[in-house]
């Protein structure tokens, strides 16, 4: 609110303590915005998923709330127990699944046990079927077809939108194409991510983009969790309660270097979809090795603060086609970009030779740096902070230029304009000011006299009595009139032409949305491999090397990656399987004698599901049951896997059940070998040498192991001893003496009590005594 105003001594006062005046300030010398204190709150990420199932074929398609993204999966068989679509829906865990109504006794019957699972609270996905027409092939189409997509420029005919969509989305698959129509649809009516915008407002779609489930390794939920590749802890902090867990001492954690949201995002999704694609895995080990390499450090380190300051671009090109862009917005979205071309220049000038520095040179295009350098010549970042909205630079339009000029003169022209209306006040007024007040316009405000008490008091000739405020009365006068008229409401039309200007600017930066696309995919790819190089640079680990020939695991000494930052010392070991070194490995030893670390169990899926090119690690199998059952299931599964001969998968199995060895309940041949921990008997004593060899254990050597653990001598002697009647078939006694021993201790507690007894004590209850205290305690005495 600018102001200004004057006293009989003819001495205008500047603006008020609480009066804002008009001020633009310049733009700073130092390119780019500084940066923002923190990004904005991101909405909870959730999944919509669509399905049809029809002839033994899926159709899939979903929407990513994070990145308003449309992922689609071509047409893929599976079996009538629909394993692949229970595949689908542990890795992306939707929020709802949308199907046709009209469906076979398969897909009704898998449907129904998803909506039972109980144990999937509090995220079981809501089942929602919509009329068979609403899948329709040609009304799906369609749908997509004349869908609003910000990444398609509005110059683009009807012909070349449909030859632009049809290079993105597979139209011959056809229950691909009628999934995506049914997700359209659902998406429009439930208004997913627009629920409280005006119904002309569409639900934002960013981008279409492929996802398949072939050439990638199958592990269940149970594995990653046994083998800690991923482990989630309730978070410490009391600010984040509701936001749930954070990772604890796993596989992703110590890897997880990424500076930007979207790596780690990456990294999670290559640990949950491990791939099997040699090209796509050397790719990656290259990227890595390079940046290995001692002379590659700096540039490594450089490109990894660039990527920090890779923001969460898809958020942003949300907000801007909902038109609820922040300021931090488009400061978040300049130092992106910058940083983008900072990446690009960078990978110029890395060898071409590899795969993603070269796709990093060629795809971050000169679109990149036209989004910059518009945002850097429009918006005026201090100005925008300092107003809290979206302002632009001098010099952009001429006439917001004038009005802001004179915006930031009213103050010396209202104070010669309240000079002029103090003479004409009755003497009585000391002072006066001229305000300005946005959607009300000028006002002239003077002080409430004493004598102004009743309403009619605040009547002044020639002066319309408007409103008090602040023991300050407010009219209107012919010349705020005039300058209501003459200069109108400045602040409203700069506001509203600034806004002008940034929906064109925001129309500029959508056109553009697919390169912004694919800067944040080649990004995150980039952040994850520097974050694996890091690990792979602190930790020691070697390259990988893939042979298709090769049908098995050799491993030249191999490390438990979480076990050597947790133990004093650790000894590696080099593990071999398939052709000559046979596909079963039977592991015995000592307890505490490494057997578990060396490998890491899940049984009956991998009794169903493995294959000749599946690993299996089974540790400890039927240890909570009872024995001779154990060793049955654990000599049963073996002899089942054995029984397949060449189609036999790699196994290894660590076990305490020396019987399986001793009796003989395996079959001899080249599939199987025996392999043990070295050991050294030193006396009494017992030395780990945590290193495999071959052979078979003598023993398991479990009192050694409670001995270290601490437990008194007098147990673990007795202990042996009803091993050995075990073993010798005898029956098993008490011990005498620790009977007679615990009887003294009871009859001492009890004789303790009889003395404490008051027998004055007028409360004192003999029979409830006798009942509660002596009784009890006869049956443990006698």
């Amino acid at each position: 609110m600018a102001s200004a105003a004057a006293t009989p001594a003819r001495t205008p006062n500047g603006p008020g303590p609480g009066e804002a005046s008009a001020s633009f300030p310049t733009v700073a010398s130092e390119p780019g915005p500084r940066e923002p204190e923190e990004e904005g709150e991101e909405e909870p990420a959730e999944i919509h998923l669509c399905v049809l199932w029809n002839s033994g074929y899926l159709g899939i398609a979903y929407y990513d709330t994070s990145d308003s993204t449309i992922h689609f999966m071509p047409d893929a068989p599976d079996h009538e127990s629909l394993k692949l679509l229970q595949r689908v829906l542990d890795e992306i865990d939707p929020r709802s699944v949308v199907t046709s109504a009209k469906q076979d006794e398969n897909m009704t019957r898998f449907l129904g046990k998803l909506a039972s699972q109980e144990h999937r609270e509090p995220k079981r996905p809501e089942i929602i079927f919509l009329p068979s027409v609403d899948f329709g092939l040609e009304i799906s189409k369609q749908r997509l077809l004349s869908g609003n997509y910000s990444f398609i420029p509005d110059s683009m005919t009807t012909t070349e939108k449909i030859l632009f969509l049809s290079s993105i989305i597979p139209f011959d698959c056809l229950l691909m194409v009628r999934a995506l129509g049914g997700l359209l649809k659902f998406l429009g009516r439930r208004r997913i991510g627009v629920e409280l915008e005006d119904y002309n407002v569409s639900v934002p779609i960013l981008g279409f983009k492929k996802f398949v489930l072939t050439n990638l390794v199958s592990i269940d939920q149970d594995t990653y969790s046994v083998l800690q590749i991923f482990k989630s802890e309730s978070h410490p902090s009391v600010y984040k309660v509701a936001s749930g867990l954070k990772e604890g001492l796993s596989l992703f954690g110590i890897l997880n270097r990424c500076r930007c949201k979207w790596g780690e995002k990456l990294l999670r999704l290559w640990f949950t979809r491990p791939t099997q694609d040699l090209g796509e895995l050397n790719s990656r080990l290259d990227v890595i090795q390079f940046f290995l390499l001692p002379q590659n450090l700096d540039m490594a380190q450089m490109l990894h603060r660039l990527l920090g300051h890779i923001k969460n671009v898809p958020l942003i090109l949300k907000r801007m086609m909902l038109s609820h862009t922040k300021v931090s917005d488009w400061q978040v979205l300049y130092k992106t970009v910058y940083s983008a071309l900072g990446l690009r220049d960078a990978c110029r000038s890395l060898p071409q030779s590899i795969q993603l520095f070269r796709d990093i040179a060629q795809e971050f295009s000169d679109d990149l740096h036209h989004i910059a350098s518009l945002i850097g010549k429009v918006v005026d970042f201090e100005g925008s902070l300092a107003e809290n909205r979206f302002t632009v630079l001098p010099n952009i339009d001429p006439e917001i230029d004038e009005k802001k000029r004179r915006l930031m003169g009213l103050p010396s022209f209202l104070t010669e304009v309240a000079r002029k209306e103090l003479e004409n006040l009755d003497s009585r007024i000391p002072s006066c000011s001229v305000i300005y007040i946005p959607l009300i316009g000028f006002l002239l405000s003077i002080p409430r006299l004493p004598s102004m008490v009743e309403t009619s008091d605040f009547e002044i000739e020639g002066l319309d009595f408007m409103f008090l405020s602040e023991e300050k009365l407010h009219y209107r006068s012919a010349r705020t009139k005039e300058l209501d008229a003459l200069l109108g409401d400045l602040h409203c039309d700069i506001r509203d032409q600034e806004t002008l200007l940034m929906h064109q600017l925001q129309c500029q930066v959508l056109a553009r949305a697919a390169v912004l696309t694919r800067v944040l995919d080649l990004a995150s790819r980039l952040d994850v491999l520097l974050a694996l190089a890091s690990a792979a640079r602190d930790y020691g680990y070697s390259r990988p090397r893939y042979s298709p020939q090769l049908l098995g695991v050799r491993i030249q000494n191999g490390r438990h990656p979480l076990m050597e930052l947790c133990a004093r010392t650790f000894v590696p070991n080099s593990a071999e399987c398939g052709g000559d070194a046979g596909r079963v490995k039977v592991i015995t030893g000592p307890n505490s004698s490494g057997k578990s670390i060396y490998l890491k169990q899940q049984v009956a899926k991998a009794v169903n599901n493995a294959t000749e090119r599946s690993l299996v690690l089974v540790d400890e199998f039927g240890k909570g049951t009872n024995t001779v059952d154990g060793l049955a299931l654990l000599a049963a599964v073996i002899r089942h896997w054995l029984a397949l001969g060449p189609m036999c998968p790699h196994v290894f199995v660590a076990t305490n059940f020396l019987s399986l060895v001793q009796l003989q309940l395996l079959p001899q041949g080249p599939l199987v070998q025996y392999l043990t921990m070295e050991i050294c008997e030193d006396g009494d004593d017992l030395v780990f040498f945590y290193q495999v060899c071959e052979g078979v254990a003598r023993a398991s050597h479990a009192s050694h192991t409670a001995a270290q653990a601490g437990l008194p001598e007098k147990l673990i002697a007795r202990g042996k001893q009803v091993s050995d009647l075990i073993r010798s078939g005898k029956p098993i006694k008490p011990v005498k003496e620790l009977l007679k021993e615990k009887q003294m201790e009871n009859c001492q507690t009890l004789v303790d009590k009889f003395l404490k007894l008051d027998l004055e004590d007028p409360s004192l209850d003999l029979d409830i005594f006798m009942s509660q205290e002596v009784l009890p305690a006869a049956t443990t005495i006698l």
